[in-house]
C-alpha cells in the first residue's frame, strides 16, 4: 500500500514543481475575483462541514464534498446540520444567501485559518464553490482511493483567501460523438466528472449518425439491431489508402434506456444538462439501414463503415415524420433537457432533386429549392417539439433556405452563422471549428496521433471570444455560450479521446466562464502546469504538447544541418539523442544549436531537473546529409503558388511530416519537376535520391519517368540513367524515397528530371483526373 500511495505522490509532483505559494491559486477557470490572504486553513480530525439540512441540495454537494474528502484523505470529516446551531473550532460552513449579484451558479468563498465559509444563492453555486475547493487542495485529493499523509503533502491545506466568482456564459458545453465509435456508460460518466471540475454545464450526447444508431427507441427495435452495427471500419486516415482498407471486423453498440436513464441522473448529480442529438434530415444511413422506406429511393442501405457525407438522407413523407416524432417523443421522455439537437447539418440535396415526391412537395408548399425544402423540414419538427414544451437546436445549416422560429443555432462552419442568427434575434451557441473542434490537431500533425486534421493549438482556444467584441448588445444578449465539439472518426478509445480533449477543454472552460478581461494565456499556462497534477491524479491521458520539442533546421556552409530545438518556458530543459533512442535525464541536455554531419533522427524532450514533462518517445525528426545539402539549386519548372519552394526547401536537409490532411516541407507541380544543383565542385557520385509524395487520394501521383543528367559546366549534360517508375502505385499515403544508381562518375552539377503521368491511372481513386508531382529532400551521393 506504501509504495503505491508514493508513487501517486510522484504523480502529483512531476508537473508544479513550482513553490506552493505560485500555485496554490492555480484554479481553472480562473474565478471572477480573488483576494489571497496569508495563512492556510487546515483540514484535520477535528473539522467539522456544517450545512442546512432542510436545503436538500445543498446538503447532497456536501455529502459528496465530504466523502471525496474522506476517501482520500481518511480524516473522517462528519456532515452536521448547521441548523441546529451548532458550532466547531474547525468548521466548513455551507451559508445559503440571497444575493442577485451572485446569480444562479455564482459563489463567495471566505477562508481563514479557523473556518471556510461557502455562500451560494442556490445548490449549482456550492457545487462550483466545491470544484473550486477541490482545486485549492492538493491534487490528490481527486483520486479514487487513500493519499499519501502529511508526511509527505504538504498537509490537507487550503490557502486563505476570499473569492466571489460567477460565470460569463449561461451555455458552457461540451460534445461528444458516440454514433463513429462507441464509448460505454462508465466513460461517459468519467467524461462529465471532469466537465464538472471545470465547470461545464452543458453535455451535447451525439447519439446518431451514419456510422450507428445508439440509443434504444422502444417501438422501433431495428434501429439498434440492425443500425447501431457496421460491417467494418475504415483503417488509417480517409485518405490515408488507395484503395480504402477496412478491418473485416463488425462494430456496435448502443445506449439502453436504462443506461441513458443512469447517464442523465449522474449528470444532473453535477448540474450537467444532457442534450440529446437525433440527427435529420442528413447523417441518417444507419437508420434508413434499419427502416429503408423512410428514404427516397428503394434501398438496400447500410450502416456506414467509412466516414464522410451521404447522399442518402430521410426522405419528408409522412412516414419519416411519423418515425421521427415518435422517436422524439421517446427520446423527450428519457431527457429533461429544455434542448433537443435535432442535427440539420450537411445534408445532400441530391436525392431530393432527383426525388418526384420531393419536387411535388416543394410545387404544394410553393418551396423555391431544396434548401427551403430542408428548413420547411426543420420547421416541421420544430414545432413538433415546441408542442411539447421543449426547443431544438441545430446546426448552422439550419439558416440555409429559412430559420425557424424557435430554433437556437449552434455555428460551427466559423461564426458567420451565428452572428446572422444573433441579428435575427435567435439564441446562438458558438462553436466555430478554428476554436472549438478539438479532433483536430494540437501540435505538429508529424508527431501527433492520428486527428481528423487542420491545426488548433491550446493557445487558439484560450484565444477564443465568444461575443464580438463590436456586437451590439441587443444581438450579443442572444449569444448563450460556446461549446468544444469532439468527433470521433479517429478517436476509438477513451484514452484517444481524452488526449484529444485535455486540456484544450480547459482552456475552452475559461473562455466561456471567465470575462475577457481577466484572461492571459501565459497567466493561464502557469495555473495550467499545476492543473497537469491534479489530471495526473485523476489518471487522464492528457495531451503535454504544450511541453514538447520543437526542432527546427538549416543547412550550413560546410553542408552540414545545425539544428535548433526550443520549447516553452515551462519547460526549463531540453535533453535529446542523436542515436534513435528516447532520450533520458541522462541524455545530452540542449545548451545552443548542434551540427549534424551525417543523416540523423533527432529525438528530443523537455525536462524539469531529472523528471519528464513531455512524453519521452514523442518527438522525433529525421534530417538528411549528403553532398546536395545545402546547395543552391535552379527549378526547370515552376512549383505551384499552393505548394510554392521556399528557401531552398529541396536540399534544406529537413524530411516532409504529414498527418491527417496535412503534408509540410513538400513542393508541388501541375507537370513535370525538373531541377539542376550546383554541388559547388567536381566530385565523384554515384547516387541520386529523391523523396516523392504518394497520395493518389489527392491526385498525387510518382512520376512515370525519372531522367538523371550530369554536367561539369552546368550548360552540356549527359545523360547517366533514365529510367521508368510506377506512377500507378497506389497503397498507403507515403513519402517514397527512390533511389537513381549509375555508374560513379565526377560532376558538379547534377540534373534531375521527373515527367508527371498526366492523368491519374486507372485502378487509382479518381482515374482520369489531372496529376500532380510533389517533391520532398533530394539527396546526392
Amino acid at each position: 500500500m506504501h509504495a503505491r500511495l508514493f508513487f501517486l505522490f510522484l504523480l502529483c509532483c512531476t508537473f508544479s514543481g513550482q513553490s506552493q505559494s505560485a500555485s496554490q491559486y492555480a484554479i481553472i477557470p480562473r474565478p471572477a475575483q480573488l483576494e489571497p490572504r496569508s495563512g492556510a486553513f487546515m483540514l484535520t480530525r477535528n473539522t467539522v462541514i456544517l450545512v442546512p439540512f432542510a436545503q436538500k441540495t445543498a446538503k447532497a454537494v456536501a455529502d459528496t464534498f465530504a466523502h471525496q474528502l474522506n476517501r482520500t484523505s481518511g480524516l473522517g470529516i462528519p456532515v452536521r446540520d448547521a441548523g441546529s446551531g451548532q458550532v466547531a473550532d474547525s468548521q466548513i460552513r455551507f451559508q445559503p444567501v440571497t444575493d442577485t449579484a451572485l446569480g444562479k451558479e455564482g459563489y463567495r468563498l471566505d477562508v481563514t485559518e479557523k473556518q471556510l465559509i461557502i455562500e451560494a444563492a442556490g445548490p449549482e453555486g456550492f457545487f462550483y464553490a466545491v470544484q473550486t475547493l477541490y482545486q485549492l487542495l492538493p491534487p490528490a485529493v481527486l483520486g479514487n482511493t487513500l493519499a499519501i499523509g502529511t508526511n509527505l503533502l504538504p498537509g490537507w491545506r487550503i490557502p486563505a483567501c476570499r473569492i466571489q466568482d460567477q460565470p460569463r456564459y449561461v451555455y458552457r458545453g461540451m460534445h461528444l460523438d458516440v454514433s463513429r465509435h462507441f464509448f460505454p456508460v462508465s466513460f461517459i460518466k468519467r467524461y462529465i466528472d471532469l466537465m464538472a471540475l471545470h465547470k461545464f454545464n452543458n453535455f451535447h450526447w451525439h447519439l446518431t449518425d451514419d456510422q450507428g444508431w445508439r440509443i434504444e427507441i422502444k417501438k422501433y427495435p431495428k434501429l439498434t439491431q440492425v443500425g447501431a452495427q457496421r460491417r467494418e471500419t475504415l483503417i488509417g486516415h480517409y485518405d490515408d489508402y488507395d484503395p480504402q482498407v477496412f478491418d473485416g471486423k463488425p462494430y456496435g453498440g448502443f445506449y439502453t434506456q436504462d443506461d441513458v436513464r443512469e447517464v442523465v441522473r449522474y449528470a444532473a448529480s453535477k448540474f450537467i444538462n444532457v442534450v440529446p442529438e437525433i440527427e435529420m434530415p442528413g447523417h441518417a444511413l444507419a437508420a434508413l439501414a434499419a427502416y429503408p422506406e423512410l428514404a427516397c429511393a428503394p434501398g438496400p442501405y447500410q450502416t456506414a463503415t467509412k466516414w464522410g457525407v451521404f447522399n442518402d438522407v430521410f426522405c419528408p413523407t409522412e412516414k419519416t415524420f411519423s418515425l421521427l416524432e415518435d422517436v422524439l417523443i421517446e427520446v423527450m421522455a428519457l431527457f429533461p433537457s429544455q434542448y433537443i439537437h435535432i442535427g440539420g447539418d450537411e445534408c445532400p440535396k441530391v436525392v431530393w432533386k432527383k426525388s418526384a415526391f420531393c419536387q411535388q412537395l416543394m410545387k404544394r408548399h410553393k418551396l423555391k429549392n431544396e434548401n427551403q425544402l430542408q428548413s420547411w423540414f426543420i420547421t416541421r419538427i420544430d414545432k413538433f417539439v415546441t408542442s411539447k414544451g421543449r426547443r431544438v437546436i441545430g446546426w448552422d445549416e439550419i439558416l440555409e433556405g429559412g430559420l425557424s422560429p424557435n430554433a437556437t443555432v449552434m455555428s460551427w462552419r466559423g461564426t458567420k452563422g451565428g452572428m446572422e442568427a444573433a441579428r435575427q434575434h435567435h439564441d446562438v451557441i458558438m462553436t466555430p471549428g478554428q476554436f472549438c473542434y478539438l479532433d483536430h490537431y494540437q501540435g505538429d500533425p508529424g508527431q501527433e496521433p492520428l486527428a481528423f486534421g487542420g491545426s488548433l493549438p491550446l493557445s487558439m482556444v484560450y484565444s477564443y471570444n465568444p461575443t464580438p467584441v463590436d456586437m451590439p448588445a441587443d444581438e450579443a444578449r442572444h449569444i448563450l455560450g460556446t461549446q468544444g465539439n469532439v468527433w470521433t472518426e479517429y478517436l476509438a478509445s477513451p484514452n484517444e479521446v481524452e488526449y484529444a480533449v485535455w486540456p484544450r477543454a480547459a482552456a475552452l472552460a475559461e473562455v466561456a466562464w471567465t470575462a475577457p478581461s481577466l484572461k492571459n494565456y501565459d497567466e493561464f499556462k502557469k495555473r495550467l502546469l499545476a492543473h497537469f497534477d491534479r489530471l495526473s491524479a485523476l489518471r487522464v491521458n492528457f495531451a503535454r504538447t504544450i511541453l514538447d520539442v520543437t526542432p527546427s533546421a538549416k543547412p550550413t556552409a560546410d553542408g552540414n544541418v545545425l539544428v535548433t530545438l526550443t520549447a516553452d518556458s515551462l519547460a526549463p530543459v531540453i535533453r535529446y539523442t542523436t542515436d534513435g533512442s528516447v532520450p533520458s535525464s541522462e541524455s545530452a541536455r540542449y545548451e545552443k544549436p548542434f551540427p549534424l554531419n551525417q543523416s540523423t533522427t533527432v529525438r528530443a524532450a523537455t525536462f524539469r531537473d531529472k523528471t519528464p514533462l513531455s512524453q519521452l518517445a514523442k518527438v522525433q525528426k529525421e534530417y538528411l546529409i549528403s553532398l546536395a545539402t545545402g546547395k543552391p539549386y535552379t527549378l526547370l519548372y515552376p512549383a505551384t503558388t499552393g505548394r510554392p519552394d521556399k528557401a531552398g526547401m529541396l536540399t534544406d536537409g529537413t524530411v516532409a511530416s504529414m498527418g491527417g490532411y496535412e503534408v509540410a516541407d513538400v513542393v508541388s507541380f501541375a507537370g513535370d519537376f525538373g531541377a539542376i544543383i550546383d554541388l559547388g565542385k567536381t566530385q565523384p557520385v554515384k547516387t541520386v535520391l529523391v523523396g516523392f509524395l504518394k497520395y493518389t487520394a489527392k491526385n498525387t501521383c510518382l512520376p512515370k519517368l525519372v531522367d538523371i543528367a550530369v554536367s561539369d559546366d552546368g550548360k552540356t549534360f549527359r545523360s547517366v540513367l533514365a529510367t521508368n517508375t510506377n506512377a500507378a502505385e497506389g497503397g498507403k499515403r507515403a513519402i517514397v524515397r527512390l533511389p537513381f544508381e549509375f555508374n560513379p562518375t565526377n560532376a558538379r552539377y547534377v540534373r534531375i528530371i521527373a515527367r508527371n503521368v498526366g492523368n491519374v491511372p486507372a485502378g487509382l481513386r479518381y482515374p482520369g483526373r489531372k496529376a500532380q508531382l510533389m517533391v520532398d529532400e533530394i539527396e546526392v551521393r
